[in-house]
């Protein structure tokens, strides 16, 4: 096995102009660890915002690393580790720092507890569209907020790669997805993915897409509501929840306080994929349920594009910047 790799590091916080491609050391994995090949990377919307050093955790510089997702081929196996072979097609995401652990890498070495098996009948470029996206979905939808089949589910900005998950995981148990996106470009794309309605909101205000919600739903309101946005605009969306629902708050991309309205009663949930994943339980779950979807063909990652070798990581982070992408965004190595 090489003893280093072409790795994906930066060095100062900052956008992807920051991003540098060197040689890393690979080491022989220790006790509970796995040598991997990389194939392919998925993009996430959180290493841009952990390079520009507004993440919620700070990387460690100088030469941090990056990236959480990746279909790779386990090339060895340290001791101990007896759920993994050497050969077998791999996908990444659970548990990573990505200062030390980052997969933006040609070969890397992780625990064992970092990397979960890809059913044969997935291509790389697939597999690394699928973990995050998809577990995330899992866990804030049917662990955290009990969506049950039947229920209305709101998904916001769904034109991204855990939006657009979340649609499908919602149509494979029955539920009915309901998609807002901001242009009107995306329409046609998430109706494809599964969604029953889309809501192109534009410039309006939040209490006109509430009221959108409502005349969808027949005057009941969303049974769930599953947020990636926050911000001032969320209490507005709140008001379109069922009577008793339920809101999973995944993330924060308007970053301005939320307000909550007084449509009581309802629940409001954080969700963070780690607080499933990071378990073995929850692994063997997210795990059993995702690749069940990718194995049957019930699951289809939306790529917005595919790019090839690493050189291309910071033309790859300028595109999820500018928004334009209707899904995950890949780098084939």
């Amino acid at each position: 096995m090489p003893t280093t790799a072409r790795t994906v590091l930066f060095h100062d916080l900052g956008g992807p102009d920051v991003l540098t491609i060197e040689d890393a050391a690979v080491p022989e994995p220790g006790p509970g660890e796995v040598a991997l090949r990389v194939e392919a990377l998925g993009l996430n919307r959180a290493e841009a915002l952990f390079r520009a050093g507004t993440y919620y955790y700070q990387p460690t510089l100088p030469a941090s690393r990056l990236g959480y997702e990746a279909s790779a081929v386990v090339e060895a196996v340290g001791e101990g580790v007896t759920g993994l072979a050497v050969g077998e097609k791999v996908m990444t995401g659970p548990g990573i720092e990505m200062s030390a652990q980052g997969v933006y890498a040609e070969r890397l070495v992780l625990p064992e507890s970092a990397v979960v098996r890809r059913p044969d009948s997935v291509d790389a470029v697939t597999g690394a569209a699928a973990w995050m996206t998809y577990s995330t979905a899992y866990g804030a939808l049917l662990e955290t907020a009990a969506l049950k089949p039947g229920d209305h589910v709101l998904v916001t900005g769904a034109s991204s790669g855990v939006g657009t998950a979340a649609v499908q995981v919602a149509r494979r148990i029955g539920a009915v997805p309901i998609a807002t996106t901001r242009t009107e470009a995306k329409r046609k794309q998430l109706l494809d993915v599964g969604a029953a309605e889309v809501i192109v909101t534009g410039d309006a205000e939040e209490d006109a897409v509430a009221a959108e919600i409502k005349r969808i739903t027949g005057g009941r309101g969303v049974e769930v509501i599953f947020d990636g946005i926050g911000g001032p605009g969320f209490g507005a969306l709140t008001s379109s929840l069922a009577p008793g629902g339920s809101v999973v708050l995944y993330g924060w991309l308007d970053g301005r306080p939320a307000e909550i309205p007084f449509n009581w009663p309802f629940t409001i949930h954080t969700y963070a994929n780690m607080a499933l994943t990071d378990t073995r339980d929850g692994r063997r779950r997210a795990t059993a349920f995702v690749n069940a979807g990718l194995a049957d063909g019930g699951f289809r990652p939306v790529v917005a594009e595919v790019f090839d070798g690493l050189d291309t990581i910071r033309e790859a982070h300028r595109l999820m910047e500018s928004n334009r992408h209707t899904g995950k965004i890949v780098v084939r190595l």
